[in-house]
């Protein structure tokens, strides 16, 4: 499996709204930021379903390399 593209070695803070679903990018290469663009299109990557289940802000993984993806586990620390 290819390793996804780093799309910045920190984590991206987004306030989710409580019922709302959100689609991260695990490719990397979306312009859009830690969220689906689409342009996983031609990788093998597949974006991650993210349902809030209360209005807070979240931090989701800006590195790609995350244990607890969708969420930074502070994986990027040792990149």
């Amino acid at each position: 499996m290819a390793d996804p593209t780093i799309a910045q070695k920190s984590p991206y803070g987004v306030d989710v709204e409580e019922g709302k679903t959100y689609f991260w990018c695990s490719c990397g290469k979306s312009t859009n930021q830690p969220l689906c663009d689409g342009s996983h299109q031609d990788t093998e990557f597949l974006p991650m379903k993210f349902k809030a289940t209360e209005s807070k802000k979240v931090f989701f993984c800006g590195c790609k390399m995350t244990a607890g993806k969708p969420m930074c586990d502070g994986t990027h620390t040792g990149l």
